[in-house]
């Protein structure tokens, strides 16, 4: 389905926008703006990542954002984000997706309707400012969801699936992250032709964006360590126990042991009070053992 979003012949230029376009109708755009066939297929292809590329007289980039439909589990490039395909040719500019976009509608009844986008490069610029900033509710809600785990790890409270959601926050910055620093090359190339307070401006956004990302999967690594750290302790902890408990043990289990021999020979063994030996011996032996580990301090 082709819809035609405006048409700004006397500025020097038109926007067509295209919303899943049949490949017939790929065709015939191709045909109409000049379009490489090469770059009009890839227009559609959904593994592509954010990219600059120029033939000719044309322009073609690749913008990613944020998918409406990602779910919580999602953690790769194309499960998180959608793409944006646009040409940008001498006297028109042309965007192709899958997804109908709310953003792109305001564009045009805000800036492109009201005159504000008088060339190109303003009517791009407005669509990759509102392309970026679909991340950045996303990487508000992953600070929220560190924020929510934060104490339950330091406070050794049990939460399902603990390790398997921060492993999900950790993969969602990550690929904000990658999508905002392959999106770079784009800015690049536009240096020269958008003004330099919309340049300065998509820049402080990629910046804040990816500053963002990268702080989130930091203190998901820091997270991580921490609850390793952790674990690690009450385990050692558990074994300090158990050991104290073998190390007590260990001597009377070896008095034991002898007295149940089957010797004829054991003269001890028909004392009258050789049983209350035997057993004050195994009690000075643990009260040895007890005062030994107290001044070693492991008690």
């Amino acid at each position: 389905m082709i819809t035609v979003q405006k048409e700004k012949k006397e500025a020097g230029y038109e926007w067509v926008d295209v919303t899943n376009p049949s490949k017939a109708e790929l065709s015939d755009l191709a045909v109409r703006f000049g379009l490489p066939g090469a770059l009009a297929e890839d227009s559609l292809l959904p593994e592509h990542l954010p990219k600059y590329e120029k033939a000719g007289e044309i322009e073609f980039i690749i913008l990613r954002l944020l998918s409406s439909k990602a779910s919580l589990e999602a953690d790769t490039i194309q499960e998180v984000t959608d793409k944006i395909a646009v040409f940008i040719g001498l006297n028109f500019i042309l965007t192709i997706h899958r997804q109908p976009y709310e953003f792109l509608e305001e564009i045009k009844s805000k800036f492109v309707d009201t005159g504000k986008c008088t060339t190109r490069y303003e009517l791009l610029f407005r669509v990759i400012a509102q392309s970026m900033s679909t991340f950045e509710a996303p990487l508000a809600a992953l600070v929220e969801e560190l924020d929510f785990y934060e104490p339950k790890i330091f406070l050794q409270k049990k939460t399902p699936s603990l390790l398997q959601n921060l492993y999900y926050i950790k993969r969602r910055a990550s690929v904000i992250d990658h999508i905002i620093e392959l999106s770079k090359v784009i800015l690049k190339n536009l240096k020269e032709k958008i003004t330099a307070h919309h340049f300065n401006r998509l820049k402080g956004e990629f910046i804040q964006m990816q500053t963002g990302a990268k702080q989130v999967v930091d203190n998901v690594s820091n997270l991580l360590n921490i609850y390793i750290s952790l674990s690690s302790q009450r385990t050692n902890e558990v074994v300090r126990v158990l050991t104290l408990f073998s190390v007590f043990f260990m001597p009377l289990t070896f008095v034991a042991g002898i007295y149940g021999m089957n010797f004829d020979v054991m003269p001890e063994l028909r004392w009258q009070y050789g049983y209350l030996y035997a057993m004050l011996f195994m009690v000075m032996m643990s009260l040895t053992i007890y005062l030994w580990f107290r001044r070693k301090g492991w008690l």
